[in-house]
């Protein structure tokens, strides 16, 4: 890489892709293609930049404390991108707050995958309807990497998994799961089915099946419906679906959190002749 440029002004024209980054609003302006953005996002983290430069995204710069600097080391070595030091007041002033981690870095998004593309020879596939909690759709993420999923599908209202929280909670996996946002829904799960995939909707519903009476490791394409939390999946969704499924828990818990739900329906899912 070219030397690590130091930086003291917070204010500095270069850091600007790094401002305000707790600001919702500002950020969605900043980055968001569709609201008007770079098509950018933003990683944070050691364990997030490293996957992130080993990555195909296209990294536009990274920004690190001097002890970031030393923890990423010769990660760094022959890339092209600039690499700016700061101290710690200067990184959080630029923040908004405390980046305790001491590791950011700002990358393109690239174009939008294109549904269709994503799933043509995928098996395992999750699809979230609503989930504009960006913790639980980083968790979602996470655990579909962890289980071998393909893909991750969005309906048109779930928040954007290239929040810059998102990705933290994912630990960098939205960043190598696949991801694409249907913008027919509940039609998006019809289209699905006749793509054959077997959809089964995730609900706590008394009326669902037993989620391991279902075979699912056994069936050639599966699908998860989850829906956002408290509310759950729409009737819409739900009357679309194969099949409602359930976990089995004990009684007198309501239900669980959709991205805990979730790591034991793709587990469930993955099990040979389950």
């Amino acid at each position: 890489m070219s030397a690590p440029v130091e930086v003291d002004d917070p204010g500095d024209p270069r850091l600007a892709d790094y401002i305000g980054l707790k600001d919702a609003d500002l950020r969605r302006a900043v980055e968001e293609p569709g609201a008007g953005g770079q098509g950018i996002f933003i990683a944070e983290g050691e364990l997030v930049v490293r996957r992130l430069l080993g990555s195909g995204f296209g990294v536009r710069s990274v920004l690190v404390t001097p002890k970031g600097l030393a923890a990423l080391g010769a990660l760094l070595d022959g890339v092209a991108h600039p690499v700016y030091v700061a101290n710690q007041a200067v990184m959080n002033a630029v923040a908004g707050f405390n980046i305790h981690r001491g590791v950011l870095a700002s990358a393109l998004r690239g174009p939008a995958v294109d549904p269709a593309a994503l799933v043509a020879s995928a098996r395992r596939v999750a699809v979230t309807e609503a989930v504009t909690d960006h913790e639980n759709l980083g968790g979602i993420f996470r655990n579909a990497a962890a289980f071998g999923l393909d893909a991750v599908l969005l309906s048109p209202e779930c928040c954007d998994p290239f929040y810059r929280r998102c990705i933290r909670v994912s630990i960098g996996h939205v960043l190598s799961v696949p991801s694409a946002r249907l913008a027919a829904w509940p039609g998006g799960i019809g289209w699905l089915r006749a793509e054959g995939f077997y959809v089964v909707a995730l609900t706590p519903g008394a009326g669902a099946a037993d989620i391991r009476s279902l075979g699912l490791g056994a069936r050639d394409r599966v699908a998860f419906l989850l829906g956002t939390e408290g509310p759950g999946l729409s009737a819409a969704a739900l009357s679309a679906a194969d099949a409602a499924v359930r976990i089995p828990i004990a009684a007198g818990v309501d239900s669980l959190n959709v991205a805990s739900a979730a790591a034991v329906a793709f587990y469930e899912g993955s099990r040979p002749g389950s």
